[in-house]
């Protein structure tokens, strides 16, 4: 089967990137849109080939993941061998499990989707849940752009810098840029009051005096970054904080959050589209070679264990 590489309207510039890294051209989808809003992708040519649907789905999110069912609909009815839905961001991936009666699990809807709409593999990147894999019927390719921002980071890094996990969930995630940047670990214990207010109460190890590096999966509305950074310059961290993130959102207030704090760095990857244009010290890593890296080895059948994100 021959190598392609597809994509939508969410991030043609990852999916070029992506392309030129693997000496391929890009299959640009055409999408016609209705007056409604009703979206009709058409992907021709790709018959009995090998399909990498390059689309992300951060906002709109609901668009763009319809997209990336009817593209991968399209690559199927016109006959592609195999369709790998490559979406480096994963949206619905928060909704995981149910915290109260009648809520709907969006992340097992969302996988039930893609599988149904014809995908035969699914590629991600530090999804926000740790069991985004067990709920698809098709193979789940976790890659982890932790090293890659890593080697963004060293060179700056200082042997009395800390890693801050800005909440329970991120610790392992903390873990693996200690580990790689030879630092130890500091936790963050929040409280989520809703969904643009969280609570810092609590910090398990000491930062006074030294620099820290905010690491998490994804920047959304910046409240999670807000209450830690606050937090530990309450407890004496230096006012020069670094921030990572593989997933630059910001959403709602971001914005406006984070460039009230004194961060020195904000380095997230280019998972998502625009993240250049924010009025905020961002550094975009691109994970493009990440992408390309595996897409030619699963295109060979070779195995890709070393680009895999742990739990």
């Amino acid at each position: 089967m021959n190598l392609r590489i597809a994509c939508g309207t969410a991030h043609r510039a990852l999916a070029s990137s992506v392309s030129s890294a693997l000496g391929a051209d890009t299959l640009v989808g055409e999408v016609e849109r209705f007056p409604d809003g009703e979206l009709r992708p058409i992907m021709p040519g790709v018959r009995g080939d090998d399909v990498f649907v390059v689309q992300p789905t951060g906002p709109p999110v609901n668009d763009h993941l319809v997209e990336l069912l009817l593209l991968i609909d399209a690559c199927r009815r016109a006959g592609a061998g195999r369709v790998t839905a490559v979406v480096p961001y994963f949206g619905y991936a928060r909704q995981d499990r149910r915290n109260r009666d009648g809520q709907a699990i969006g992340a097992r809807v969302v996988a039930a989707a893609i599988a149904s709409a014809g995908a035969d593999r699914l590629v991600v990147i530090d999804p926000h849940t740790v069991v985004l894999e067990a709920m698809f019927a098709i193979p789940v390719e976790t890659l982890t752009a932790v090293s890659a921002i890593a080697d963004t980071l060293l060179p700056a890094v200082t042997p009395d810098a800390v890693v801050v996990a800005p909440d329970l969930g991120a610790v392992k995630l903390a873990e693996r840029y200690a580990s790689l940047l030879g630092l130890s670990v500091v936790i963050v214990r929040k409280t989520r009051m809703n969904g643009t207010t969280v609570r810092a109460e609590e910090l398990v190890g000491q930062v006074d005096g030294r620099p820290a590096i905010v690491v998490d999966d994804m920047i959304s509305s910046g409240a999670t970054i807000e209450a830690a950074v606050r937090l530990l310059l309450d407890n004496g961290a230096r006012p020069d904080v670094v921030v990572a993130a593989t997933h630059g959102l910001f959403v709602g207030e971001a914005v406006e959050r984070l460039a009230k704090l004194p961060l020195r760095r904000l380095v997230v990857t280019d998972s998502l589209s625009g993240v250049e244009s924010h009025a905020l010290p961002v550094e975009v890593t691109s994970i493009a070679p990440l992408l390309a890296t595996a897409i030619g080895r699963l295109h060979g059948d070779e195995p890709i264990d070393e680009l895999l994100g742990g739990a």
